[in-house]
C-alpha cells in the first residue's frame, strides 16, 4: 500500500514538473509572438493625432527638461502643465527618449512592450480559471489576433499599458483565492493603472472587486488584501497630493473634474456617439472571431456557477454598461474588454476542439467564413487593378482570402482543425498588415504633418505659431517641435497678425486670400502650405 502510495506520489510530482515546463514554454511562445507583431516596423509610419502626438510630446518635454526641474512630476505641454493623466508612461517613452533618441518607434516602443507581456498574461489568467490548457492557448492567442488590440497596442498610447497593469492585477486577485501573498500584487496592480490613466483604475478595480464578491467574498474581508490595496495606493496617493500642493485648485479644477471626471456627463471635443456605439464598434473589428461569439457566451452563461464564467461575465458586462453611459465616447476606451471576449472565446474553442471529428458545426460559421473569404477575394481583385495598383493590400486580402476560405472548408467537413488555421492565418494577414503602410489608416484623413513640419523646423520661427484652422493637430506640434493654436475665426487670426510684434501663421495656400494681412512676407512654402510673418519694412 504505501508503495503504491509512493508510486502514485512521483507520478504526481512529475506531471506537475512537467506541466510548470509546459507553461513555462508557452508563455515563452507567446511572448515571442506579441513582440514580434507589436513591435515589427513600428516606426515605419508617422505618429497620429490625439494621443499620440501628445503622449509623445509630453514625454519630450521631460527627456528635455533640466536637471532638478522636477518636469517628471509636474509635466508640461507646450511649456503648459499637463494635467490629463499620470506621468507613468510618459517617463517610460522620456527613458527610450534618452537611450535610442526621439523617433517615432521609441515614443511607441514602451505601451508595444507592455501590451505583449499581456498575452502570457492573459494565458496565465486562463490557467487560473480553465480546467484546460487548451482554453488559455486559444484565449492568448484569439487576444493577440484582434484587430483592435494590435493597432491601439502598438501606438504610443496609455491603454495598451493599463491594460497589461489590469491583467497584473486581475491574476494576482485570481491567486490570492490560495496564496494571500499575491495580494500585494493585487495592490502594486491597481496602483500602476490609476499612474497610468487615473480614474480608469477605479473602474477597473470595482471589476475585480465584484468578481471577489461574487467568487471568493471571503478575501473581500481579508486584512491582507485592504493592506496590499493600501500599499498600492501609496503612490497614486502621494503623486495626487504632490499636484495638488503644487497647483492646488487649479489642478482639482482641470486635472480631476474637466478632463477626468467630466467625460462622464458630457462630450471632451465632440465625441459623443449613441449608447450602442460600442457595440457596433466589436461588431465592426473583431472578425472572425465575432462569428463565435454569440455561442461563446452562451457557454459562459450556462456555466455561470463557476469562476472562470463569473469573471468573463463581471469584466465584459460590467466594462460595458460602464463604458457605454459616459458620454465621451473613444474607440479605445473598448480595450480593457478584449481580453474578457478573448476569454469567452477560448472556452468554446476549447470544447469545439474536444469534440468528435465529423461533427457537424452551426451553419452560420461556415457561411460566414465563406462571405468572409469572398468579400476579402474581392478586395484582392479591387487593388490588383486599382491604380496605382496597392501590392501590400493586395497581398493581405489574399492572406485572409485563403485563411477564411480553407477554414470555411474545414469547418463544413466538421474538422476541428479549422481553429488553428483561422488563427495561424489570422496572425500572417496581421503581420502583413502592420509591415504595410495602412495599419494606421487614420493617417489619410487628413495631410500629412511630417513635410509642413520640416519646413517649419527649417523656418526656426518662435516657439508659438498660429494656423488658420478648425482643427488642431497634436503630431504637427511634435514634429515641428512648436506650438501650433488653431483659430477658425479670420478675425481671431488678424487681431494677432495685427498686434503682435512679430506674428508667424502657418496657411494653406488656398486660404491666403480669405484673410485680410497687410505686409505678408513668406517665410517657407511646403506642400500646399505658407509660412509667413510681417515683413521687416512694417514692423
Amino acid at each position: 500500500m504505501q508503495e503504491g502510495s509512493f508510486t502514485w506520489n512521483r507520478l504526481e510530482k512529475k506531471y506537475r514538473v512537467l506541466s510548470k515546463r509546459l507553461d513555462s514554454i508557452w508563455v515563452i511562445l507567446l511572448l515571442i509572438a506579441g513582440v514580434i507583431i507589436f513591435t515589427i516596423d513600428l516606426g515605419n509610419l508617422p505618429l497620429r493625432d490625439w494621443d499620440e502626438g501628445t503622449v509623445a510630446q509630453v514625454a519630450r518635454e521631460i527627456w528635455q527638461a533640466p536637471d532638478g526641474s522636477l518636469r517628471w512630476l509636474y509635466p508640461t505641454l507646450g511649456g503648459v502643465p499637463y494635467h490629463n493623466k499620470p506621468p507613468l508612461m510618459h517617463i517610460l517613452i522620456a527613458f527610450c527618449y534618452s537611450l535610442w533618441g526621439v523617433h517615432e518607434w521609441t515614443a511607441r516602443l514602451p505601451g508595444a512592450i507592455l501590451t505583449a507581456v499581456s498575452v502570457p498574461l492573459l494565458y496565465c489568467i486562463g490557467r487560473e480559471i480553465f480546467h484546460q490548457r487548451t482554453a488559455a492557448v486559444y484565449s492568448a492567442l484569439i487576444y493577440i489576433t484582434m484587430l483592435p488590440v494590435l493597432r491601439h497596442g502598438r501606438l504610443a498610447m496609455l491603454d495598451g499599458a493599463s491594460v497589461c497593469f489590469f491583467m497584473v492585477m486581475m491574476l494576482c486577485t485570481l491567486r490570492s483565492r490560495r496564496n494571500l501573498r499575491y495580494c500585494l500584487g493585487v495592490g502594486i496592480g491597481f496602483g500602476l493603472i490609476c499612474l497610468t490613466k487615473g480614474i480608469l483604475g477605479v473602474l477597473l478595480g470595482a471589476i475585480a472587486f465584484a468578481f471577489l464578491l461574487w467568487d471568493t467574498p471571503r478575501l473581500i474581508s481579508s486584512w491582507y488584501m485592504w493592506i496590499a490595496i493600501a500599499v498600492g495606493c501609496l503612490p497614486v496617493g502621494l503623486w495626487y497630493t504632490a499636484q495638488w500642493l503644487h497647483y492646488g485648485h487649479t489642478f482639482t479644477n482641470v486635472g480631476m473634474v474637466d478632463q477626468s471626471l467630466s467625460r462622464i456627463w458630457q462630450p471632451v471635443e465632440g465625441n459623443s456617439q449613441p449608447p450602442w456605439y460600442y457595440i457596433l464598434e466589436i461588431l465592426k473589428y473583431i472578425h472572425p472571431w465575432l462569428l463565435f461569439l454569440f455561442a461563446s457566451f452562451r457557454l459562459t452563461w450556462e456555466n455561470r456557477n463557476l469562476s472562470w464564467a463569473k469573471l468573463v461575465l463581471v469584466w465584459s458586462g460590467l466594462y460595458l454598461v460602464a463604458i457605454s453611459i459616459m458620454s465621451t465616447k473613444l474607440p479605445w476606451y473598448l480595450f480593457p474588454i478584449y481580453p474578457s471576449l478573448a476569454l469567452a472565446l477560448g472556452a468554446k474553442f476549447a470544447e469545439i476542439e474536444n469534440t468528435p471529428l465529423l461533427t457537424s458545426y452551426p451553419r452560420l460559421w461556415i457561411t460566414g467564413l465563406g462571405i468572409l473569404a469572398v468579400v476579402a477575394t474581392g478586395g484582392s481583385i479591387y487593388y490588383s487593378f486599382a491604380s496605382p495598383i496597392k501590392p501590400d493590400l493586395q497581398l493581405i486580402f489574399a492572406a485572409v482570402a485563403g485563411t477564411m476560405a480553407l477554414g470555411a472548408i474545414l469547418a463544413e467537413r466538421g474538422d476541428a482543425q479549422f481553429l488553428k488555421v483561422l488563427l495561424w492565418g489570422t496572425y500572417i494577414s496581421l503581420l502583413l498588415f502592420v509591415k504595410s503602410n495602412y495599419w494606421v489608416w487614420e493617417l489619410n484623413e487628413n495631410y500629412p504633418v511630417k513635410p509642413v513640419a520640416t519646413m517649419i523646423q527649417r523656418a526656426n520661427p518662435p516657439s508659438q505659431i498660429y494656423t488658420f484652422s478648425d482643427q488642431h493637430r497634436p503630431s504637427l506640434d511634435f514634429y515641428s517641435n512648436r506650438t501650433i493654436i488653431a483659430v477658425n475665426k479670420p478675425s481671431e487670426l488678424e487681431y494677432y497678425w495685427q498686434y503682435n510684434g512679430q506674428p508667424y501663421v502657418l496657411l494653406q495656400e488656398a486660404d491666403q486670400g480669405k484673410l485680410k494681412l497687410n505686409a505678408v512676407e513668406i517665410v517657407a512654402r511646403a506642400e500646399g502650405f505658407l509660412l509667413v510673418t510681417k515683413s521687416n519694412s512694417r514692423i
